[in-house]
């Protein structure tokens, strides 16, 4: 099974999904999935699909009232991947001040 980071980078790795969560982000509302299909080139079904992937990583949720599903962004996963990658932002900070101590030093 896969953990949660791997499902949200594997959710946001591909271009027409990170679309999908931009638009729903943007709207800052629920939007059907008819909708949201009319805004891009692919099938409803294709449109379907990516928001099954997104859904299952914990950035959009979708509700069901009526005949119609609507979908909203959750950008809180989104921050359990800015936590993981804080870690590497610190060790490049620190690997790039050493450099430029040795560099110095070098002068």
């Amino acid at each position: 099974m896969q953990d949660k980071i791997t499902k949200i980078l594997k959710a946001i790795a591909d271009p027409t999904r990170r679309e999908i969560f931009h638009a729903l982000v943007v709207a800052a509302t629920a939007l059907p999935i008819t909708q949201i299909s009319n805004q891009f080139d692919i099938s409803r079904q294709g449109v379907t699909k990516h928001l099954k992937t997104l859904e299952d990583a914990g950035l959009v949720k979708i509700d069901t009232k009526g005949r119609e599903r609507f979908c909203y962004a959750n950008a809180k996963p989104l921050q359990e991947v800015n936590q993981w990658l804080k870690f590497y932002e610190q060790f490049w900070g620190d690997a790039l001040g050493n450099l430029g101590n040795y560099l110095d030093s070098q002068a």
